[in-house]
């Protein structure tokens, strides 16, 4: 019994999608992870979006963002606690190193990050350049078919 779903109708009407397969293996695979720790994906408008990120006990300092062609990468570690002199009765905040990745689609840009009562903020903005942006095309050629000899 095939339990799969073709995406066929989707390749019919696109071109130049060829990473598409390697993106959605890579989403289908970061699903499986941990979720830790708990993130949101806010869309504000179009074209600006924001990652907020639960990083309870982590500062400015312990946290490195990383953008490389269309990968975010955020990651964080502490250093090391001397509990010499403590005893945890109950260890309920999770205090361990993390990385997750996000896709970035074409032309979307990191504006910046910044962190606030224990939420990383995450600023994205989708810049299109001009040569991208749509065109009209003129037609040349017949200005109308009464012109025809």
């Amino acid at each position: 019994m095939n339990t799969g779903f073709s995406l066929a109708p989707l390749f019919r009407h696109s071109v130049g999608f060829d990473r598409f397969d390697e993106l959605l293996d890579a989403a289908l695979r970061a699903d499986q992870t941990n979720g830790y720790p708990p993130y949101d994906i806010i869309r504000e408008s179009d074209g600006r979006y924001r990652i907020v990120m639960a990083v309870a006990g982590f500062g400015r300092d312990d946290i490195e963002i990383t953008v490389q062609e269309n990968e975010l990468r955020l990651r964080g570690s502490l250093p090391p606690q001397n509990d010499g002199e403590r005893t945890w009765l109950h260890q309920g905040i999770a205090r361990r190193a993390f990385e997750r990745t996000f896709k970035l689609a074409d032309h979307v840009e990191v504006d910046g990050a910044g962190l606030n009562d224990g939420l990383l903020t995450v600023t994205l903005n989708r810049v299109v350049p001009e040569e991208k942006k749509p065109r009209i095309i003129p037609v040349e050629g017949e200005q109308s078919p009464t012109n025809r000899n």
